[in-house]
Protein backbone atom coordinates (compact mmCIF):
# COMPACT_ATOMS: atom_id res chain seq x y z
CA UNK A 1 0.00 0.00 0.00
CA UNK A 2 2.98 2.36 1.08
CA UNK A 3 4.41 1.51 -2.57
CA UNK A 4 1.00 2.74 -4.24
CA UNK A 5 0.53 6.09 -2.11
CA UNK A 6 4.38 6.82 -2.98
CA UNK A 7 3.47 6.30 -6.57
CA UNK A 8 0.55 8.56 -6.38
CA UNK A 9 2.66 11.08 -4.28
CA UNK A 10 5.66 11.47 -7.23
CA UNK A 11 2.86 12.28 -9.58
CA UNK A 12 0.83 14.70 -7.96
CA UNK A 13 4.38 16.52 -7.45
CA UNK A 14 4.78 16.66 -11.08
CA UNK A 15 1.22 17.24 -12.27
CA UNK A 16 1.40 20.45 -9.59
CA UNK A 17 5.01 21.44 -11.41
CA UNK A 18 3.28 21.05 -14.94
CA UNK A 19 0.37 22.62 -14.28
CA UNK A 20 1.68 25.85 -12.46
CA UNK A 21 4.22 25.70 -15.30
CA UNK A 22 1.82 25.62 -17.97
CA UNK A 23 -0.30 29.05 -16.61
CA UNK A 24 0.10 31.88 -18.12
CA UNK A 25 1.47 35.06 -16.37
CA UNK A 26 2.47 38.16 -17.32
CA UNK A 27 5.21 37.66 -19.17
CA UNK A 28 3.77 34.58 -21.00
CA UNK A 29 6.17 32.35 -18.81
CA UNK A 30 6.67 28.75 -20.33
CA UNK A 31 3.19 28.48 -21.28
CA UNK A 32 4.15 31.39 -24.20
CA UNK A 33 7.71 29.19 -25.00
CA UNK A 34 5.52 26.18 -25.81
CA UNK A 35 2.74 27.70 -27.90
CA UNK A 36 4.29 29.97 -29.60
CA UNK A 37 2.82 32.66 -31.83
CA UNK A 38 -0.41 31.17 -32.71
CA UNK A 39 -1.86 32.57 -29.01
CA UNK A 40 -1.09 36.20 -29.60
CA UNK A 41 -2.60 35.23 -33.22
CA UNK A 42 -5.88 33.29 -32.13
CA UNK A 43 -5.88 35.36 -28.45
CA UNK A 44 -5.92 33.56 -25.05
CA UNK A 45 -8.49 31.14 -24.31
CA UNK A 46 -9.45 31.69 -20.80
CA UNK A 47 -10.81 28.25 -20.08
CA UNK A 48 -7.16 26.95 -19.85
CA UNK A 49 -6.10 29.28 -17.57
CA UNK A 50 -8.94 27.99 -15.52
CA UNK A 51 -8.71 24.63 -15.95
CA UNK A 52 -5.03 24.54 -14.86
CA UNK A 53 -5.81 27.09 -11.77
CA UNK A 54 -8.83 24.01 -10.76
CA UNK A 55 -6.17 21.33 -11.80
CA UNK A 56 -2.76 23.12 -9.51
CA UNK A 57 -5.14 23.31 -6.47
CA UNK A 58 -6.46 19.48 -6.90
CA UNK A 59 -2.82 18.60 -7.07
CA UNK A 60 -1.29 20.39 -3.91
CA UNK A 61 -4.22 19.76 -1.70
CA UNK A 62 -3.47 15.71 -2.80
CA UNK A 63 0.26 16.28 -2.72
CA UNK A 64 0.26 17.45 0.82
CA UNK A 65 -2.49 15.27 2.38
CA UNK A 66 -0.54 12.36 0.67
CA UNK A 67 2.66 13.56 2.59
CA UNK A 68 0.90 13.70 5.87
CA UNK A 69 -0.32 10.04 5.45
CA UNK A 70 3.21 8.49 4.19
CA UNK A 71 4.97 10.53 6.92
CA UNK A 72 2.94 8.76 9.40
CA UNK A 73 3.68 5.63 8.13
CA UNK A 74 6.92 6.00 9.51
Amino acid sequence: MQSALNVIFIIAGLGMIASVLLQSSKSAGLSGGITGGAQSFFGKKKGIDDLLSKLTVIFAVLFMVLAIVLTSFH
